[in-house]
């Protein structure tokens, strides 16, 4: 039988519920929605429904469902040739290579090719400790870089709790969560301003151990956590004092999902490493990225580089890619993420203004986290930190609300992650904040 002829939602769901492991679940627990098709910032299911798609999936389809010239691109390379092995060169893989170093900020210039962030992040720690000769990697705790061997330990969010002890090294930090700082925000902050508690960290670690720092520069799904503006800059002067690297993972926040290229060119701040994956080609062929500066790019020239994938640089993922950057640079696409994030977080403020179940809104662009409480004068969480079953069920019956209206939502604890398409058009955005509204006048 042909692999989808004759396969009807029920049959479908039938076959993934009996052959399909599915990422962070209770298998038996599922349900999932059969999706058969999407186009601009909607999907629509096997039944006919249509939802507005407000997480970009995962925080990956920037450029929206089904564009044309990424879709053509991909089309026209399978004609020529569909795979190649990563030790040839190929015309798609330098030329991406080439436009990644045009719209990266400073002297980020050398590229490998990864299949994900996950794996993008796994080579970028392995490379700050061969330069550098240390072991110690700092990573946050309110953070997510994947959920390979490397990456699972990088993050601090629970996800990594099954999968420990993990690979040996890594330390840990505060976040500069200025809604629930840890140190209380006092004036100026030792957390929230970077420099001094990173320096204590250091004190205690030793700073000569330590070959790099890892930070999402905007914390994604571990709630939308925005840096004070200083903070990524401190980070970045410790490190030159004491020969740490600065590896920032732009998974979520790069290619235009915080109104500027990169997340990191909200603050001036430059990386020694930039991973990346999602908004390089909105997931059309799986592919990621670890970029980096011409430091390292010398220095690796006469050394063995001692990683490899099998798929890195796919030439139908790299000709995706190119299409969705020239799409980017054609059409706006960062500008317009810029001008209807303005009108997002205005919306979000009006939000909060009528709905006592939002403690905060931040963001910037279009990415944005609603923070839903029990009481804004506490700021009790509306459901406890890393919560599950029950005790989740207020936010999961608010996404089910929304999903009942056409409104695809993705939540983490007690936080909306708001993550359009950057494609995405005022009016589209009207009426996803609608929807938004309503269910959330039902949850107070």
């Amino acid at each position: 039988m042909a692999v989808s002829e004759g396969l009807d939602a029920k049959r479908i769901q039938e076959l993934d519920k009996r052959h399909v492991l599915h990422s962070w679940s209770v298998q038996d627990q599922l349900n999932p929605l059969v999706v058969t098709g999407g186009e601009g910032r909607y999907f629509w299911d096997a039944d006919g429904n249509r939802y507005l798609d407000f997480a970009s999936q995962l925080v990956n389809v920037s450029i929206g469902y089904q564009h044309p010239k990424v879709v053509a691109a991909i089309k026209e390379q399978a004609d020529k040739l569909t795979t190649i092995g990563p030790p040839m060169a190929h015309e798609a893989r330098s030329e991406l290579a080439r436009l990644l170093a045009e719209v990266t900020p400073g002297d980020l210039t050398m590229s490998f090719f990864t299949n994900g962030g996950a794996e993008a992040n796994e080579n970028a720690i392995k490379l700050a400790r061969w330069y550098t000769g240390r072991h110690k990697i700092v990573a946050r705790y309110r953070s997510y870089h994947g959920a390979t061997g490397g990456a699972i330990t990088l993050t601090g969010d629970p996800r990594r709790w099954p999968a420990e002890p993990g690979i040996p090294g890594v330390v840990r930090m505060l976040d500069p969560y200025t809604y629930r700082c840890p140190a209380g925000h006092p004036d100026p902050c030792p957390v929230c301003t970077g420099a001094p508690h990173f320096e204590e960290i250091l004190q205690y670690e030793g700073p000569q151990n330590v070959a790099a720092v890892i930070m999402e520069t905007i914390v994604g799904t571990n709630g939308i956590i925005v840096p004070p503006d200083g903070y990524l800059q401190s980070i970045r002067e410790v490190c030159d004092r004491h020969g740490i690297l600065l590896i920032c993972d732009e998974v979520m926040a790069g290619f235009g999902r915080t109104g500027k290229w990169f997340g990191v060119d909200n603050w001036g701040v430059v990386p020694d490493i930039m991973t990346v994956a999602k908004g390089i080609n909105s997931g059309y062929v799986p592919l990621g990225a670890m970029i980096i500066n011409q430091k390292l790019a010398d220095w690796v020239q006469d050394k063995y580089f001692a990683g490899g994938l099998t798929y890195s640089g796919h030439v139908l993922a790299c000709a995706s890619a190119i299409a969705s950057i020239e799409a980017f640079q054609e059409e706006g696409i960062v500008e317009n993420s810029a001008a209807m994030g303005d009108v997002l977080g205005a919306r979000l403020g009006e939000l909060m203004e009528k709905h006592p179940s939002i403690g905060e809104v931040r963001g910037k662009g279009l990415f944005w986290g609603i923070e839903l409480v029990k009481d804004r004068e506490t700021r009790e969480p509306l459901v406890p930190f890393n919560a599950a079953g029950e005790a989740g069920a207020p936010v999961a019956k608010l996404v089910k609300a929304a999903m009942e209206r056409g409104l695809y939502l993705m939540t983490h604890w007690n936080v909306i992650v708001v993550a359009p398409p950057l494609t995405i058009t005022r009016e589209e955005l009207d009426e996803g904040l609608g929807v938004l509204d309503e269910v959330l006048s039902v949850l107070d």
